[in-house]
């Protein structure tokens, strides 16, 4: 029976991310929310289900079957390799964060920054729940001050939103579950998303055309930003996601992914990831 949770489970988690598809042409709904779902919920099934075959154990009796060791070494063995990518996760990013507090400090607009000596001009977020902000001196010569008010404004949206920590969470989900199917496609989603909020921020705080020029200054430039933990203005690259930034800078007078409120079916979702824990009960 736990083995025929578990593949029930997955085909649940698999049919949820095929949803992905037919949902993003779907205007209505509110982007973020829609990928966010869409990323975590099959993730967080198959854990909170791994979780109570463990509880149960490998054995006793469930409902009309006896259980063995098969399903609880996959959960156990599930639950083990998550954890042991987030520690090793958490270690490597602790040491690059120790290198940046190496950088010498600056203060920007009576913000406090760290300075990395390099020509490539480049902005970045760096850490977890307090992250340290990064600017090259590649960025300080070639932007005018109020471009560089508008990327200080977009980092600052970063640091609002927390972003660093909870895209180096989100990371961590997408490298131990990237086999499931759209993975990919949602993270980058997700990552166009948070770009485009931080963006609109920033259009708020000064003028939504210096946020654009000085996206398309910065742009031309490789990110050297490659971690979870890291967030970059000029991290979207791509031709095809630098144009839907700057469209939304430009055209769009409010989006709705901004807000941070959280709705019943946000609520409903969140309730569904703890449904497979409901079975414990029935386990003798």
């Amino acid at each position: 029976m736990h083995l025929i949770m578990l593949l029930s489970i997955l085909f649940l988690a698999v049919s949820l991310r095929y949803v992905w598809t037919q949902r993003s042409v779907d205007s209505s709904i509110d982007p973020w929310h829609r990928a966010l779902e869409l990323f975590l919920l099959p993730p967080l099934l198959l854990f909170t289900s791994a979780i109570a075959i463990i509880w149960m154990g490998p054995h006793g009796q469930m409902v009309w079957q006896r259980e063995g060791w098969l399903s609880y070494s996959l959960a156990i063995g599930f639950v083990g390799f998550t954890i042991i990518y987030l520690l090793r996760l958490t270690w490597n990013s602790y040491q690059i964060l120790h290198q940046v507090c190496t950088y010498p400090t600056a203060h920007l607009q009576d913000r406090p920054v760290r300075i990395l000596d390099s020509i490539a001009p480049y902005s970045a977020q760096i850490g977890f729940w307090q992250p340290e902000l990064i600017i090259t001196q590649g960025l300080l010569d070639t932007l005018s001050s109020d471009h560089l008010e508008a990327v200080l404004a977009h980092e600052q949206a970063h640091y609002y939103y927390r972003d660093t920590f909870w895209f180096f969470l989100l990371g961590w989900v997408k490298r131990v579950t990237g086999w499931l199917p759209q993975t990919e496609a949602i993270w980058q989603e997700l990552l166009v998303l948070r770009e485009m909020r931080a963006d609109r921020w920033a259009s708020r705080q000064t003028d939504p055309l210096l946020v654009a020029e000085a996206l398309l200054l910065v742009v031309q430039n490789s990110s050297i930003c490659t971690e979870s933990f890291c967030t970059a203005f000029s991290e979207i690259a791509p031709i095809d996601r630098l144009e839907r930034r700057i469209e939304a800078l430009l055209t769009t007078p409010e989006i709705e992914y901004l807000d941070r409120s959280v709705n019943w079916w946000d609520w409903a979702c969140l309730l569904l990831t703890f449904s497979p824990l409901l079975i414990i009960p029935f386990h003798t």
